[in-house]
Order: structure tokens, then C-alpha cells, then sequence
């Protein structure tokens, strides 16, 4: 090996030790409002009192109050800043707002609409931004539609076939789940939230049945799935968080109705506090 071959593996080694290709902490939110713990462990995973806090309230129909609320929030966990984002649109390509999302060691995206929130944010350089915290070693969170956009596969929360709105997602039904692309800071895994509380399993079921990432991550309200390097799992808040594991589900068909159907699939159920990990 040649003097400049040893420097380069020498600087590779360096950097790559000084954490420059770090993984760094996903904080996802199955929504509600008893996030006062979670938000908490949100501002000791970024730095603590030298954490830099930023907001997305893009998904929210009333951002200004949204991004105000989740702002007091976090400042009574002492960070030294938190700043909210409000532009859309070219504005989040402008400098000042890419720098402030760069010095950033927490991003939060809050609940609204996630089609919304991906929409205004993908493509642009605060979204690259966002990206590059994550990969430094920060933490990206997001609760309830900013818990959606965490998954390659994204739920939208509507129905393609069902249109009877007092009956929502009442069936296991072929092709009725609609999805968009995501995020995808966990593309190997399905998303849902407001999980136990709202009854969604018919849902994510169909998915775990009709899609080809077939594990799915539930996260009911006022909870947390902290996903640390590695992929590293635990949960936080006041309920549960159910995984579905459908690699080995077998004789996946439909009926004349379109019902869905196979056998071996997998569910576990943890409560916070508990440490998992998902094999490969």
C-alpha cells in the first residue's frame, strides 16, 4: 500500500470513528397529548441543556398554534433553543432556514396531515437538511402525522374502496388501504398510531397481508418508540406498542369479496419500559 492509500485509510478511519457517519436516535409518537415524559427524553437525547430544537407544524391546519404549543413544551425541558419552522413551499430552500435546520440536534414534526407535510417538504434542502441530523447523530421525531412519514410505505388514513364513513376500515379488504411514500427513515417497516385507542388493526393487517415490507410497528397515544443506532428499540409513555411480523405468513389470498387471508402471522405486544430488537 502506497503512502497515499495509508492516508486515506487513516482519514476514512478518523472520520468514520469521530462519528461523522453516525446513526442517530428516531423518536416516533402514536400522537395524544401526554407527551410531557416523552419530550423530555426528546431534549436528553439532543444534547440536553446545549440541544437545538427545531419544529415542522407543516401537517397541521393550524400551524401557528400547533408549532406555539409543542415550542412551550419543549422549553420547559431547558434546551438552549427551539425554533419553529413555518415557511413551505422555495422558502424552505432559502439559507437562513437550511442553516437553522443544520445546526439542529432535534427535528420534530408535528400531527396534522402527513400527505401535507411530505408533500411541502420533499425535495427541498431543509428536507436534506433534516436528513443530515439524523445522520450526524441527532434525533428526528415526529408525532402522529409526523409519526406517519418515519415509514418508506406511509399511511394516508384513507379508504380506496370503503367510501361509508361511519364504518371506517371495518374490513381486512384488499387493496382499500391508500399509501404514499414516505419519508422513510425506517423503510423496512410499516408505521401506525393512535393505535390501541382508535382500533386500527383491520388496517394494518391488510397492509401486513398486501404489501412487500411486512413488519408493522403500532404506537398508541401518549407513546413512544425510541429507536436508538443499530436499531435498537424501547418504549416510552403511558401505553403500548404493537409489532406485526408477517415475513412468514403463508397462503395469502383473497376470497370473492376480496377479504384477505393467510396463515402465520406473528404479533407481539410491549408496554414501556421494554427493549426490543427485530430479526432480521
Amino acid at each position: 500500500m502506497n503512502i497515499y492509500a495509508r492516508l486515506l485509510t487513516v482519514l476514512f478511519l478518523f472520520v468514520f470513528s469521530s462519528g461523522v457517519f453516525a446513526e442517530g436516535h428516531l423518536v416516533i409518537i402514536g400522537g395524544g397529548e401526554k407527551l410531557a415524559e416523552i419530550k423530555k427524553k426528546i431534549v436528553e437525547l439532543g444534547g440536553g441543556d446545549k440541544a437545538r430544537v427545531v419544529i415542522f407544524p407543516n401537517a397541521s391546519s393550524y400551524p401557528f398554534e400547533s408549532g406555539d404549543r409543542h415550542r412551550q413544551q419543549f422549553e420547559l425541558f431547558g434546551p438552549a433553543s427551539v425554533d419553529v419552522i413555518y415557511v413551505t413551499g422555495d422558502t424552505l430552500n432559502r439559507k437562513d432556514i437550511v442553516d437553522l435546520v443544520k445546526n439542529a440536534t432535534v427535528v420534530f414534526f408535528g400531527g396534522g396531515d402527513q400527505v401535507k407535510l411530505t408533500k411541502e417538504l420533499n425535495g427541498t434542502k431543509a428536507y436534506e437538511a433534516v436528513w443530515n441530523v439524523y445522520k450526524r447523530g441527532g434525533v428526528v421525531s415526529g408525532t402522529s402525522a409526523g409519526a406517519a412519514v418515519m415509514s418508506k410505505v406511509m399511511i394516508t388514513g384513507d379508504e380506496l374502496i370503503n367510501k361509508d364513513s361511519t364504518r371506517i376500515f371495518w374490513q381486512i379488504l384488499k387493496g382499500n388501504v391508500e399509501t404514499k411514500e414516505g419519508f422513510g427513515f425506517l423503510p423496512e417497516i410499516i408505521i401506525d398510531q393512535h393505535f390501541v385507542v382508535r382500533k386500527r388493526h383491520n388496517r394494518l393487517i391488510s397492509l401486513m397481508l398486501e404489501s412487500k415490507v411486512k413488519t408493522g410497528i403500532a404506537i398508541d397515544e401518549s407513546t413512544a418508540l425510541i429507536v436508538a443506532p443499530g436499531r435498537k428499540y424501547e418504549v416510552l409513555g403511558e401505553s403500548l406498542i404493537l409489532v406485526y411480523d408477517a415475513r412468514n405468513v403463508k397462503n395469502i389470498s383473497t376470497d370473492k369479496n376480496g377479504n384477505l387471508s393467510g396463515q402465520g402471522m406473528k404479533l407481539d405486544i410491549y408496554k414501556s419500559g421494554d427493549k426490543f430488537r427485530l430479526s432480521k
